[in-house]
Formats: C-alpha cells, structure tokens, sequence
C-alpha cells in the first residue's frame, strides 16, 4: 500500500524517535522486547505518538473511532451510564478520553434526561488529547465544566461508571512464535547491515512463557499476549468499590483469537487513514493496536472479585441501550438531518462497519446482574 509521505518536520520527529529508541536498545545489550519497543513509539514522553502533537483522530487524522463518527454513540451509551448511576454511585471515569467527542455526547445526553453525574473523571495520558478533549467539552457542555476533572493517574478509589473505549488495543503487547515445541519472544534490535530497526527473536520465559504454554497453539503461529492491557484491567478492577466498568474494543474471545485463521497474528498499524503491518514505518508518527482476547480480560477482573455482567456485539450493545429510540428523535422527512443519521448509525452496527468487530464486556461489582445492555445477545459463554 501507498502511504502519504510525512511532512520535513514529520520525519524530523520520526527520526528522534527512533534515536530514542534505539539508545535504550544499545543500553539494553542490543535488544527490547517488542512491547517495549511498542511503549516507547506510543508513549515515550514529548516524542511518542499519543504524547507529541500530530492531530490523531477523525478524518484528518489516522483513524476515526465511533465517538467522532456520530453523537449518537454517546447517547446511547448514556442509557447505560444511568442505569449504573442510579445504582452504584454518581460518578464517571473514562479512560483515555481522545478528542472528548464520548465525554461531550455522555454528559449533553444525561444533562438532557436530568441525570449529570456529580463528577466526570479523564484519564488522558496524551497531552495533546488533554488540550483537545477540554477544547471540546467548553464547547459543548460549558455549564458542566466545573463537573469535569483530568487526572493524571486512576483514583485509588472509585465508585460508579468506568468506560473505555478503544483503549485496551492501543496498550503494549508481546509478540511470540511457536517453532518446533518452543516458543520465541519478538524483540527489537539494530541492524548491523541496515542500520535499522528488526524484529530480533529470543526463548520466551517467565509469565509470557506461560501465558503462551495455557494456549497449546500448533507450531509456525505467531501472535500477540496482552499482558499490560490484562494488568491494567486488573488495576482498574482494584479500585472500583462499587460499580461497573465497561470497554468496547475490537477482539474476540481465545477460542476465535487464537483461531487458524490469525496465525500470522493481529498487528496493525495506522497511518492517516491506512492500515498496514510494518511497525517499524515511522515511528512516533503511526499508532500501533492488537485485537483484544477478551477471556483474558475477563479472567483478569475476576481475579479481583468483579462478575461479569455481560459481553456483546457493539450492535447488539447499542440497541438494546435504545439506539433506534434515539434515531426517532429525527423525522425520516427532514432528510438534511436522518440520511447523515442513520449513515452514521449503519457504520456502528451494520457486520461489515463497526458492529460485529467491535466487542461491548462489562463487569461490576456490588451491583445486579441485569444490565440493558446485555438484556439480549449477551455472548458470556464464549468467554
């Protein structure tokens, strides 16, 4: 594929990036493992690609997720937040807030139903997304902003509603391979010959080698092992008194992550508006993100008391939370207004866009069972 070239002052970065990187690999003996690498062109501070100033989402940036396609997957999602808040606390935590197009459909969507949360807590690492997710909410919701707070790590306690989304693909993963019994770590050297960045493989060992070991997967199979995003679930997990926490993310459960047909693993890289598989192009200029294995998530919240209250389709989510209820709010017959709607709304849960990929787990803690959500659909036992 044909990708954009970066601009003089794009490549400039790119290549401080890789500076970067490849010091710690010098200091390293030669060689990081690849969720290293993978944290470092992420988020290396001032110089990884959600911690500079390159523009990320929507159209002009290098992906779009379903917040900036439409407010109405906010809204809908609001059924769900006050359903929790009615029932666990009146507080909301978003993780990794990106442009606050999610935060700003939320709160205009509760405010409508008379039911703004007390509170409204982001936890944005990016301080670009910071600058642009406040830029976002003063514009939207100006009377809530005395609401709304940044932080710069999890609550060590929190009661209420927990919402992620697409943020369990972009953390660190490990990429292993199996080879005649064994299994191999990827890792990230120097090329003597190039100069460059190279994949570099060394025996797996410790946890990864037996988080792989729990997977008995055939010879000649590459793929990735959440480990950071199955921490961090856990984390979160741990501070949650009382409530519920809720990722949509694209995945699958281990059955059909670790399936025949993904043997060459789930690895991609996007770079305005294209994906591809070379994560070596432009660092610090392209996000890099891996399928989600949602059991591995769940096993993650239950290790530390959470049940799991449901797992889904984004359809599936999205209508059951009363997504076609909130298209009526438009008459078919003001077509300047439905067409773009109901455009938006077959992107979200249409098999081919956003709808069957896209995965909805929920988990909770103190609170019962019978989420909306989940009322028809739920896929748990896939898990």
């Amino acid at each position: 594929m044909s990708l954009p070239d970066p601009s003089p002052e794009a490549r400039s970065h790119s290549m401080r990036v890789v500076d970067h990187i490849g010091a710690e690999i010098a200091s390293a003996a030669g060689w990081i493992s690849f969720a290293r690498y993978m944290e470092l062109a992420l988020y290396a501070p001032g110089l990884g690609y959600y911690m500079a100033g390159t523009r990320k989402l929507g159209p002009e940036g290098d992906f779009t997720t379903a917040p900036e396609i439409s407010p109405l997957f906010g809204q809908t999602l609001a059924r769900q937040a006050m359903q929790v808040l009615d029932a666990a606390g009146d507080e909301i935590l978003e993780i990794g807030a990106g442009s606050g197009a999610l935060a700003a459909s939320l709160l205009e969507e509760l405010d409508r139903c008379g039911r703004p949360p007390r509170s409204y807590l982001i936890l944005e690492l990016s301080p670009e997304l910071r600058v642009r997710s406040r830029d976002t909410l003063a514009a939207r919701v100006p009377h809530l902003m005395e609401r709304i707070a940044w932080l710069n790590g999890l609550p060590p306690a929190f009661a209420g509603f927990v919402v992620g989304n697409e943020v369990l693909d972009a953390m660190p993963v490990h990429i292993v391979r199996t080879r005649a019994g064994g299994v191999e770590e990827a890792g990230v050297t120097i090329g003597a010959d190039t100069g460059r960045l190279q994949f570099g493989w060394r025996p797996a060992s410790g946890e990864l080698l037996e988080a792989v070991r729990r997977l008995n997967l055939p010879d000649d199979y590459t793929t990735e092992i959440g480990l950071v995003a199955r921490a961090f679930v856990g984390t979160v997990a741990r501070a949650l008194e009382r409530g519920v926490m809720l990722f949509v993310d694209y995945g699958f459960p281990r059955a059909e992550f670790y399936h025949s047909q993904r043997r060459a693993g789930t690895l991609m890289c996007h770079y305005r508006q294209r994906a591809h598989a070379d994560p070596f192009l432009l660092p610090g200029l392209q996000d890099m993100t891996a399928h989600v294995d949602f059991s591995a998530v769940a096993e993650a919240a239950r290790a530390q008391g959470m049940s799991v209250l449901g797992y889904a389709t984004q359809a599936q989510f999205l209508i059951n939370c009363g997504l076609t209820d909130l298209m009526q709010r438009v008459s078919p017959d003001d077509t300047n207004r439905y067409l773009p709607l109901a455009a938006a709304a077959n992107k979200l849960t249409s098999p081919a866009e956003m709808g069957e990929l896209f995965k909805t787990i929920a988990f909770g803690r103190g609170v019962a069972d019978e989420l909306i959500g989940f009322k028809s659909g739920d896929r748990r036992r896939t898990l």
